[in-house]
């Protein structure tokens, strides 16, 4: 009794900041979103907005769910569960600081990026079980362009793990004690930054989200709190995008002046680099148009993929001449 109660304590402990991170997250979106446009934000809801998450929970919460007629209704019902799980489960790995996870093993890497990957299949059931032509083609569209940046993605990822040596995330910190991978690896973390904006559905790759051509894509028979669902894994994924951008090539919670003592703990400058790729991935938002979606599929397909095993050969053939110097100067 007392481990079961010691595992629902440790995952409570998880879920509910995670919950409470994208609520205040919506609310910081709008602020930037209202002072970038320079209009009306949520400033009005409450005491600066702070109200804006809670009235939002609390609209999807009492609305009607409607369910289509003809759906596949135990697949329409888990699909946005199904979805949601998946996005508390990649915060399972996930260090929140030196020494602070749920679970540390050697695979956490390859363990997010295939929890990551699933996340294509959630999205294809719900267009499928909603047995609505507009739903069906958000789906096939979402797997298409998910499937496609994934593969660019993953092949940036060779390139952090040849500098890095580990597939475990506090190694992988700890190997940038001395350089942030962000130097030598400048263009692989543009290609992984794009790719993640990709990745999350987000500006100017949200064409799941296509309002002009399909209504609202894959999500558009659900309402209440199956929607919301799928809203809560969206945002819950960019923040965890912004936590591994920020631990393969910002040092995680490493201080960017380790030779100067200043008072201010690993889990907030970890904190900083992640607000900082949220405040990226928002502004982007406010001020890129939406790609098309050939310009998408070609982009993923036809430039980063080989650009992205380009910089792996190169970096391979660095690294050797590197270490071959090395052994030979001994």
């Amino acid at each position: 009794m007392y481990f079961f109660l010691e595992i629902l304590f440790s995952y409570l402990a998880l879920v509910v900041p995670l919950l409470v991170a994208v609520a205040f997250f919506t609310v910081y979106e709008r602020h930037i979103l209202a002072a970038t446009q320079r209009r009306q934000g949520p400033n009005i809801v409450g005491f600066y907005g702070r109200f804006q998450a809670l009235a939002d929970g609390l609209k999807l919460f009492i609305k009607e769910s409607i369910r289509p007629k003809s759906a596949n209704v135990y697949i329409y019902l888990l699909s946005p569960v199904f979805t949601f799980a998946l996005a508390l489960a990649g915060w399972a790995v996930f260090p929140r600081g030196e020494g602070s996870r749920l679970s540390d093993f050697r695979l956490g890497v390859l363990y997010l990026f295939a929890i990551s990957s699933l996340s294509v299949h959630s999205i294809i059931i719900a267009g499928w079980s909603s047995n609505s032509k507009y739903a069906f083609l958000g789906g096939l569209r979402s797997a298409a362009q998910m499937i496609s940046y994934e593969v660019a993605r993953g092949s940036s990822l060779v390139s952090i793990l040849l500098f890095a040596g580990s597939l475990n995330l506090s190694s992988l910190v700890s190997s940038q004690s001395n350089l942030w991978l962000v130097f030598p690896l400048f263009p692989i973390f543009l290609i992984f930054f794009v790719t993640t904006l990709a990745e999350t559905n987000r500006h100017p790759f949200d064409l799941p989200e296509a309002e002009a051509e399909l209504v609202s894509g894959y999500n558009v028979e659900y309402s209440a709190m199956g929607f919301a669902l799928f809203f809560l894994a969206e945002y819950s994924n960019i923040i965890l995008m912004s936590g591994l951008s920020a631990l393969f090539f910002l040092g995680g919670w490493l201080s960017p002046f380790p030779f100067v003592a200043i008072p201010i703990a690993g889990a907030r400058w970890f904190g900083f680099k992640i607000r900082f790729f949220i405040t990226i991935f928002v502004l982007v938002r406010a001020t890129l148009p939406r790609y098309r979606y050939d310009q998408l599929r070609r982009l993923g397909w036809k430039v980063f993929l080989p650009l992205t095993l380009a910089f792996i050969v190169m970096y391979a053939g660095f690294l050797c001449a590197f270490n071959g110097y090395v052994e030979l100067s001994h």
